[in-house]
């Protein structure tokens, strides 16, 4: 099978890679700028502009559809990207696109997880077979979350607020595995083997970095602080990753005092 990765120079894109090479698959991996090397074909995409789309589209059996931009440009690339690698795909006769997404992104209103949803909508809605992977959040990001939150002094956050960490790695072999399965017509969730309270999750965080760093409870207001409380942002889907936030913590600090 070869197969066309979009935003394969991302924090999931190199996983993915990994993971496609191990079973065998051929990899076209799209970026926006010009890479090298990792034993596969590079090719330059914009989804933004569609620039490259047609020729990386050409003689792939399947798209696995990683690009975004939640920092910018979030509807040109999600949504009108997505929508034009859709039409790309369908001209080119690509008889299985896989897209990911994020849990949540149905009950939770950051305006970032609306695009994502909208992008869904149109994979759903256009001639091309489709699955759609929604991961529950990774523990490099709630790692640099925390980080960002400290930076200052004591950590911030809502000490209710729930997260089912998963590990980047196993959501790229759940990816894989819909690729070997063909098109699901639908939604499939995949979390964390434990779901977490924010407290929770700050106390694991700051013993494995020595810190002494307090939390500092702030209640978030609204509907978006009852959605996060209630577990918007986890799923009691099976199967679940088996790699623990604690796994993630031990990895990336080991025996180290930092503070």
């Amino acid at each position: 099978m070869r197969v066309l990765v979009t935003g394969a120079g991302g924090r999931l894109g190199s996983d993915v890679l990994a993971r496609l090479r191990d079973d065998g698959m051929r990899v076209r991996a799209s970026s926006r700028r010009p890479r090298t090397g990792s034993d596969v074909e590079w090719v330059v995409v914009d989804l933004a502009t569609g620039d490259g789309l047609v020729e990386a589209v050409t003689g792939v059996d399947a798209v696995l559809h990683l690009a975004s931009s939640p920092r910018g440009r979030t509807h040109q690339v999600d949504v009108l990207g997505t929508r034009r690698l859709v039409v790309a795909a369908a001209t080119a006769g690509v008889p299985h696109l896989v897209y990911i997404s994020i849990v949540g992104v149905d009950r939770v209103p950051i305006p970032y997880y609306r695009h994502k949803l909208a992008a869904e909508q149109v994979v759903a809605a256009g001639p091309v077979p489709w699955s759609v992977l929604r991961a529950t959040q990774f523990p490099q990001f709630l790692d640099d979350l925390l980080a960002t939150s400290a930076r200052l002094g004591p950590v911030l956050g809502d000490r209710a607020v729930l997260a089912q960490p998963v590990d980047p790695v196993e959501v790229a072999a759940r990816l894989a595995a819909r690729l070997a399965a063909g098109p699901l017509g639908g939604i499939e969730e995949f979390g964390g083997p434990q779901v977490l309270r924010f407290d929770e999750a700050v106390r694991a965080w700051r013993e494995a970095r020595g810190s002494r760093r307090p939390l500092l409870p702030v209640r978030i207001p609204g509907r978006l602080g009852r959605e996060l409380r209630a577990g918007g942002l986890v799923t009691e889907a099976l199967p679940r990753g088996t790699r623990t936030w604690a796994d993630h913590l031990a990895d990336t600090y080991g025996g180290t005092t930092r503070r």
